[in-house]
């Protein structure tokens, strides 16, 4: 796929952007800027609105996300190299190689099986190496877990019990959470089996978290 000195020119305006925004990560900022945006999206003739700081539909009814949500969501995560992050939502796979490009080990799961068909051959294409599964992400990952870090990318009404059990004490788990057109950033933290600190991070507009398998469309 191409990448050509218009995207990369594209890429720096968008960084410069989410940094007025109040992204201050160098590191997220500088994945932002490396990673080509416009390899996922799924149709032909809008490549140049990949650099536009907006979310656009992709397949299925979902849609990438907005860059600086992306950015918000990968900051407050702060990750580490070496993380072992759970992805509730591959959706394009962009949030993912972003997580890949900051170093962590990412197991993501994608509810829709044309999405998941998709993005499990596009990363490792593109040199994301990262561990893709179709499945229920309400139930998580049990046999691969514990987690480092785990991120939600779409909105459930609470934070699912199973997956804060699969949270690493000392964790951290990111998700949008509410069942209103907009949701809560929320950040837990997991101190003890039993003991979470909770911190909420103003709101956004996420597509619902649903349960099971979605229909092959």
């Amino acid at each position: 796929m191409e990448d050509t000195f218009k995207h990369k020119g594209l890429r720096k305006k968008l960084v410069e952007e989410i940094r007025k925004k109040g992204i201050t990560d160098e590191a997220v900022l500088k994945a932002i800027d490396t990673i080509p945006r416009h390899w996922f999206f799924m149709s032909k003739g809008i490549e140049d609105y990949a650099y536009v700081d907006k979310a656009f539909p992709i397949k299925a009814g979902q849609t990438i996300s907005q860059p600086y949500t992306v950015a918000f969501q990968s900051q407050l995560l702060n990750v580490k190299k070496g993380d072992k992050i759970l992805e509730i939502g591959t959706g394009s796979g962009y949030q993912s190689a972003v997580l890949v490009e900051l170093g962590a080990k990412v197991y993501t799961i994608e509810r829709q099986k044309d999405l998941f068909v998709h993005t499990s051959r596009l990363l490792p294409s593109l040199g994301f190496h990262l561990h893709t599964f179709l499945g229920d992400g309400f139930k998580g990952l049990p046999n691969y877990g514990p987690f480092d870090k785990i991120i939600i990318t779409a909105a459930p009404p609470e934070i699912p019990q199973t997956l804060l059990g699969q949270l690493k004490i000392g964790g951290k788990l990111i998700a949008p959470v509410g069942d209103n057109d907009l949701q809560v950033m929320r950040e837990v933290v997991r101190k003890s089996e039993t003991e979470f600190e909770i911190e909420d991070h103003g709101t956004f507009s996420f597509v619902p978290m649903l349960k099971g398998l979605g229909e092959n469309k």
